[in-house]
C-alpha cells in the first residue's frame, strides 16, 4: 500500500459501507474482514469449543450474513465500540446456527476474502490456549481484544513492509523486523550495525524513522475500523498508551 494512499483521515468501514460506490463498498468490506476474521475464527473456537472445521464454516458464515443482512448499517458507534458489537453479532449467530440445527449454505454474488485457516490454526495451537482455563466471559471478551490488536498490528506490518519496498528501504524494514519483530533477547543496535555493515547511528535513525510510519500507518488502519472520532482516540489510547496525534 503506497504512503499517497494513506490520507489524514480515510473513510471508516461505518461510512463507505453507505457509499453509493460499490467499489467502496467492496473496499470498506475487504477492510473489515482483513481485521476481524482471525479474531472472529478464533473467538469461535475457544467460546464456543468448536473444532476447526466447524469453527470455519462459521466465520464465512458469520461475513457472509453480515452482508446479506447489512449489520454494519445497524451499528450505532454511540452505544459500543464496533468490535464489541461485532462479538455480540458472532454470538448471537453462533446460537442461532446451534437453534437451527443444521448449517447454512451460501453463494452467489457473496463478498469473500482469502481465508487462511490454516495460518490462523497454527497461531491458535501456538499460544497453547485452553478453554477450561477461561474463568469468565470477560476473560474471553479480552481475549477477542487482544487477537484484534494482533490482527491490526499484523496488518500494519504487511503494510510498512510494502510501503519500505516501494521507497527502496528493504534494508529499514528488515532492521525493523531483527529489532522489533524477533524476539530476539539478544538483539542489539551494535550487533545490528556490524551485521548491516552500517554505523549504529544509521540503525538508530533507520528504526527511529521504521516505528513513526508503523505508528502512523497502524493509526490509518485504526482509524477506518471505528465509527466515529471519538471512538477512534479510545482505541488509539488503549492500543498505543497515549492519544492520536
Amino acid at each position: 500500500m503506497a504512503g499517497d494512499q494513506f490520507p489524514v483521515t480515510r473513510w471508516s468501514v461505518i461510512d463507505a459501507v453507505k457509499s453509493v460506490d460499490a467499489a467502496e463498498r467492496a473496499r470498506a468490506m475487504d477492510t473489515l474482514f482483513a481485521a476481524y476474521w482471525k479474531p472472529v475464527y478464533k473467538y469461535v473456537r475457544l467460546r464456543w469449543n468448536r473444532p476447526a472445521e466447524d469453527a470455519q464454516d462459521l466465520t464465512q458464515g458469520f461475513f457472509a450474513e453480515m452482508l446479506e443482512r447489512e449489520l454494519l448499517a445497524k451499528y450505532n458507534p454511540a452505544k459500543s465500540k464496533l468490535r464489541t458489537y461485532l462479538r455480540l453479532c458472532v454470538d448471537s449467530f453462533v446460537m442461532n446456527q446451534e437453534k437451527a440445527a443444521r448449517r447454512q449454505k451460501r453463494g452467489g454474488n457473496t463478498t469473500h476474502v482469502a481465508l487462511d485457516f490454516h495460518a490462523a490454526e497454527e497461531e491458535f495451537a501456538g499460544n497453547t490456549i485452553d478453554a477450561a482455563s477461561i474463568p469468565s466471559p470477560e476473560s474471553l471478551e479480552e481475549f477477542f481484544e487482544k487477537e484484534w490488536v494482533r490482527s491490526l498490528f499484523a496488518l500494519a506490518v504487511e503494510d510498512l513492509r510494502k510501503f519500505c519496498a516501494e521507497r527502496e528501504r528493504e534494508r529499514t524494514f528488515r532492521l525493523f523486523e531483527d529489532y522489533d519483530l524477533s524476539g530476539d533477547p539478544e538483539i542489539s543496535y551494535e550487533k545490528l550495525a556490524a551485521q548491516y555493515a552500517i554505523s549504529v547511528a544509521d540503525v538508530t535513525n533507520a528504526l527511529s524513522w521504521a516505528r513513526r510510519e508503523f505508528r502512523r500507518i497502524a493509526l490509518e488502519r485504526l482509524r477506518e475500523l471505528c465509527g466515529s472520532e471519538e471512538e477512534f482516540h479510545r482505541e488509539a489510547r488503549a492500543v498505543f498508551g497515549s492519544d492520536a496525534p
